[in-house]
């Protein structure tokens, strides 16, 4: 038993025998060192540099961009996007977007994913299929079809355009979210639902006391996926969404690029980071940790 130990922690490119040599350790820590310093740069400095930039006069900017401020802070960028530029609007049409291709990805996905793990119809295999082979179609192929459903709806018979179900709807059909869903409901013990189903719960009531309780990992993750996605969603919400008074940041900041000056521009750039930013510090455990995507619940 001591043996397989001592054998399972010198697997790796370097023996632990060759890590307590000083030369090893040294070259080791100084490439960790360098590795750490360039991810920092690499992911971190343009998002430190924009906010840097948003405070900062246009002149300071074009002159010293990589200097901090050589001629003060400008706190009235920000005022000025928020307002002038009339941010706040868009602002809050992206988190409208959001919120609803958000609830209805998690509904779709959460509800798909039960279906085909846990109740698993005789035809469960053929949706399965037919959920992965849609991965494959490219999103270009399906603008034109999509955009004349949208506009030309069945049922309803009435236009979707300029209004945020046309942006919604389309973005609720994630095959890539249904599958990690199902995934992940694969893994959950079926000893508890059998335990349910025979205390005499049904199957709705199995999926929202029982399912949704111990899923609440992979519903993060989706949950994070869905609102960056709608978050720096371009081409799709500049079709459906015409008027520019429903449309949202990533639409509308390309439009006002042309008539705004650099440094409000900038100020615009970082507000509409905020939210990415934060759903990032939040859930970075959830990442890092990588929860949800392999096991489930145990014990």
């Amino acid at each position: 038993m001591r043996k397989s130990l001592d054998d399972e922690a010198d697997r790796g490119v370097l023996s632990e025998h060759e890590r307590r040599r000083g030369g090893v350790r040294a070259s080791m820590t100084g490439v960790h060192v360098v590795l750490f310093v360039g991810l920092v740069v690499a992911g971190l400095g343009p998002i430190l540099w924009l906010a840097k930039a948003a405070v900062t006069p246009t002149q300071d900017t074009l002159q010293h961009p990589f200097e901090l401020w050589p001629n003060g802070i400008d706190w009235a960028n920000l005022s000025t996007a928020w307002n002038d530029v009339h941010i706040d609007q868009y602002f809050v049409n992206t988190l409208v977007i959001a919120a609803g291709s958000w609830l209805f990805q998690v509904l779709v996905a959460t509800t798909a994913g039960y279906a085909l793990s846990v109740l698993k119809p005789k035809y469960a295999p053929i949706l399965n299929m037919a959920v992965l082979a849609t991965m494959f179609i490219p999103a270009v192929v399906l603008l034109v079809p999509l955009y004349l459903t949208i506009l030309h709806p069945p049922v309803i018979g009435t236009s979707l355009l300029n209004t945020y179900w046309a942006v919604w709807l389309p973005a609720a059909a994630n095959a890539f979210n249904i599958l990690l869903v199902k995934r992940f409901f694969d893994n959950l013990p079926r000893e508890v639902f059998e335990a349910a189903k025979t205390d005499g719960a049904g199957p709705f009531r199995v999926f929202w006391s029982i399912v949704l309780p111990m899923s609440r990992p992979i519903l993060g993750v989706v949950s994070v996926f869905a609102i960056i996605a709608a978050w720096k969603d371009f081409l799709w919400p500049l079709l459906v969404l015409p008027d520019p008074a429903v449309q949202p940041l990533s639409v509308r900041l390309p439009a006002v690029q042309s008539q705004t000056e650099l440094d409000v521009f900038l100020a615009a750039l970082a507000i509409s980071t905020i939210i990415p930013v934060a759903l990032f510090l939040i859930f970075q455990r959830l990442f890092l940790r990588s929860a949800g995507l392999g096991g489930a619940v145990k014990g």
